[in-house]
């Protein structure tokens, strides 16, 4: 008895089209066969029925033409020889040619390089052997019908395949090729999603952790003067927030693919960005300062003077979070081909209001100074005699070639 775990493979079905030749051929050798249409007289075996076995035997191997190419061809070729002892049938011959045909087309790889090259030998060898046994123009005829029956076929299939398989690799490199460009596309997408991201953030981040923490105060304080002054703070953070927000919404509506836009800001911008920053830090203790310690002030590659302003901007509005009551300071500085920008607060705790934090600011941060193949880092300073400082330094390098696409 057999195990549960075996089972018995089941062959595989004939091809529809396979049967059909079969059927077709076997029915037409019939028929030539009743109508006393035979190819050769005065054989060894010369009953008139004696050719539908060999014909039969062609007509079954005709049904393994594409799931056995080799062992049909072998099949096929006993018959032929069979029915050559006979008075022979047309149909026979015919479908001989196609299962040669058959088993380049279908075969191995190795046997559609064999086959071709074997077919070529054997009908220069009956060729010569006729020549040197008959010693007639008889044997030139022999030797082209055998090319006809068998390398003529074989060379046949080797054309097929060879444009089967070209198309079959044209379309392998037609899917890859469109693979890729999904891949394309799917990274631009990201890769535009995560600025647009960033560039959301920073510019939003800053005006709605004032307000926060302004609003807050108001809130806890029962003093008017304080409410007037968190209020006129709310305000002002309020209207800048919007300003950004449908400057960036303009920018999405247009589809504009500018890296970046003509209306970003710039280092000019950065004493207003300090002067705004100081006026929302002072009922938190927290002064600021800019430092611009840079020989040339000239205008830097935009998406590096964009990058720097961001920093600058995300690094006062965690000041504006988390630092404690204390200096917070902006400086600038450009050594050859590369800027440095450096803003330093103190760390510790500080009394009152508190805006959240969720730290992608310095994910952004860290992303903008990568794609300008520049060096980034954040984190508490050295210890020294001062106050413990935390602080976030960026150096970028300022040619034109240094952004990544």
């Amino acid at each position: 008895m057999f195990s549960p775990a075996i089972r018995l493979r089941r062959p595989a079905r004939p091809h529809p089209g396979d049967v059909l030749i079969a059927v077709v051929g076997l029915l037409g050798g019939a028929v030539l066969a009743l109508l006393g249409l035979h190819m050769q007289t005065g054989r060894l075996f010369d009953p008139p029925w004696l050719p539908l076995i060999p014909l039969a035997v062609v007509s079954g191997a005709e049904l393994l033409r594409r799931s056995a190419p080799q062992t049909a061809l072998v099949v096929g070729t006993f018959a032929l020889v069979a029915d050559q002892f006979t008075p022979g049938n047309l149909a026979t011959v015919l479908m001989y040619t196609d299962l040669m045909y058959a088993a380049v087309l279908y075969g191995t790889p190795a046997a559609a390089r064999r086959i071709p090259v074997t077919t070529f030998l054997i009908t220069v060898g009956v060729t010569i052997g006729f020549l040197a046994w008959l010693r007639d123009a008889e044997a030139v005829l022999i030797g082209i019908v055998t090319g006809l029956v068998s390398f003529a076929p074989a060379l046949t299939g080797v054309s097929v395949r060879n444009h089967r398989d070209a198309a079959e690799t044209a379309r392998l490199r037609a899917d890859q090729t469109a693979l890729l460009a999904e891949m394309d596309r799917v990274q631009a997408v990201t890769a535009e999603r995560a600025r647009m991201a960033r560039e959301l953030h920073d510019m939003v981040a800053n005006h709605l952790s004032a307000i926060a923490i302004h609003s807050t105060a108001a809130l806890s304080i029962d003093d008017p003067a304080t409410s007037r002054d968190a209020l006129g703070v709310i305000r002002e953070n309020s209207v800048d927030g919007l300003a950004e927000m449908r400057r960036l919404i303009g920018l999405l509506r247009t589809g504009a693919r500018d890296a970046v836009p003509s209306s970003s800001p710039t280092l000019a911008s950065l004493d207003a960005l300090v002067e705004q920053h100081r006026t929302n830090a002072a009922s938190s203790g927290l002064t600021c300062a800019l430092d611009d310690a840079r020989t040339d002030s000239g205008r830097l590659p935009a998406p590096v003077e964009l990058a720097a302003y961001r920093i600058v901007q995300e690094s006062l509005t965690n000041a504006l979070k988390h630092a404690a009551p204390g200096p917070v300071t902006v400086r600038l500085g450009q050594t050859g081909e590369l800027l440095t920008v450096e803003v330093a607060s103190v760390l510790g705790d500080r009394p009152g209001p508190r805006a959240p934090g969720s730290g992608a600011g310095l994910i952004g941060m860290r992303e903008r100074v990568a794609l300008l193949g520049g060096e980034f880092e954040a984190g508490p300073a050295p210890p020294d005699d001062g106050p413990k400082t935390w602080r976030v330094r960026a150096r970028l390098p300022v040619t034109e070639g240094s952004v990544r696409e």
